[in-house]
């Protein structure tokens, strides 16, 4: 049987970067997302927003393409919010970013989107993302 593990940063925004993900709003969609994605078979290792965007680290099953994880995760998830906040009209952007890494960064990956809220308080954003030759 064929092992892959396919590791993926993707990061993507609210609709025309509204700074609308609060304490709640954001409880809502982290619930969603690991809930949906672990029906997908794609395990989540870290999962992060700040007011306007949301980074995720994740194990994309092979059978499931980039676009259409993020396509279900996305629509299952404004679909959540927009049911508990009626008038907020949550959308997220079209589209999104994706990074790759292997295995070995794992920790590097998780450990920065854990802290985003404090990388961007501090405008560190890329700080424990440097290339290390471990």
């Amino acid at each position: 049987m064929p092992i892959a593990i396919c590791l993926y940063h993707p990061i993507w925004s609210t609709k025309e970067r509204a700074p609308i993900l609060t304490a709640a709003v954001e409880a809502i969609v982290a619930d969603t997302i690991k809930h949906k994605s672990a029906e997908l078979g794609c395990p989540i290792f870290a999962i992060n927003m700040h007011a306007d965007h949301i980074h995720v680290a994740v194990s994309i099953v092979p059978a499931l393409s980039v676009s259409e994880w993020a396509s279900k995760v996305k629509g299952v998830s404004s679909r959540a919010v927009n049911v508990a906040f009626p008038d907020l009209d949550f959308a997220w952007q079209r589209g999104y970013g994706v990074l790759t890494f292997g295995e070995k960064h794992l920790k590097i990956a998780q450990e920065y989107i854990e802290r985003q809220k404090e990388h961007h308080q501090n405008n560190t954003l890329f700080n424990g993302m440097e290339h290390t030759d471990e």
